[in-house]
């Protein structure tokens, strides 16, 4: 069966509340709004002022966790104190509750029995404290992924400080000092993704929704103090009730694209084999990559 996948081609803040609305879905409770607040340095991250009308609308609570940077990336999200500063200085606290999950330990650990790499997931632990959740993705490349969408901030997005190290090493460390990278190969690094994201969809079954937006289509993450400046055209907005399909959608449209800085963009998904967490998150059962795109 296949999953419906609403898209605009239009960038708007309000064409993002009208297509949330198409899914026809009432996020009940204290909603957790998971967005990427943007490293500091970064040109390329949505904004709090994008985002403000579709949060205001579901009354969410924005929330982040921790990076696992090491100290030669340069970064200032791996800390709380540093971290809570530069939320405040793009602004994303002038208009909304922010939480920053693992703020304050100990992590919150949710087993994952049938997860094809990793067998447990460590999350900042407010996450408990909602009881839904609004996925807000800034579709764009990552270094180490290949793509940033919906199933990143599941995983990643979600993951405190030591799990988004034990997911960057592929189960192998949750010490953020190690170089990550060399624990995870380029088939672990994609399962341990979709095995993490699959943790928080179950979790929030029913009571969650995903907005992928496909705008400023850089081939790094906003998690890169100096990014590479967009290579492709805006292409739009999409939402749905299912992170794969949304994700699959999104690669679709790139790959389906004339634009000149397709080849650039997709070299970087594939070159990390990034349409393996999508692989990965399917097999697992929690979404479909068989979707109706249906145009707004």
């Amino acid at each position: 069966m296949s999953s419906k996948v609403y898209f605009s081609r239009e960038i708007t803040p309000e064409k993002v509340v009208e297509l949330y609305h198409k899914l026809n879905i009432k996020l009940p409770g204290r909603v957790a709004v998971k967005v990427h607040s943007g490293e500091k340095g970064n040109q390329n991250f949505l904004h709090p002022e994008f985002w403000k009308p579709v949060v205001d609308e579901v009354n969410g609570t924005i929330v982040e966790c921790n990076t696992a940077y090491g100290d030669a990336s340069g970064g200032v999200r791996d800390n709380t104190e540093d971290h809570l500063k530069l939320i405040e200085e793009h602004g994303w606290n002038k208009y909304f509750k922010v939480d920053l999950m693992d703020a304050e330990g100990p992590d919150l650990i949710w087993p994952i029995p049938e997860g094809k790499v990793l067998k447990e997931n460590h999350l900042g632990k407010d996450i408990a404290d909602y009881d839904s959740m609004l996925v807000l993705a800034h579709f764009k490349g990552h270094p180490m992924g290949g793509y940033g969408g919906a199933l990143k901030q599941l995983s990643i997005g979600c993951a405190s400080r030591a799990g988004k190290a034990l997911i960057h090493s592929a189960g192998v460390t949750d010490d953020r000092y190690e170089t990550l990278e060399k624990h995870a190969d380029k088939t672990a690094f994609p399962e341990a993704m979709a095995d993490a994201a699959m943790s928080v969809a179950k979790h929030f079954e029913g009571r969650i929704a995903y907005i992928n937006v496909m705008k400023n289509l850089s081939v790094d993450c906003d998690c890169c103090m100096v990014a590479e400046d967009p290579c492709m055209k805006d292409i739009g907005i999409l939402a749905s009730l299912d992170p794969v399909a949304i994700d699959q959608a999104c690669i679709d449209l790139v790959m389906n694209s004339d634009d000149p800085g397709r080849e650039h963009f997709m070299e970087r998904i594939n070159s990390r084999n990034g349409i393996h967490t999508i692989e990965a998150a399917a097999d697992l059962g929690y979404g479909t990559r068989e979707y109706e795109l249906i145009e707004i």
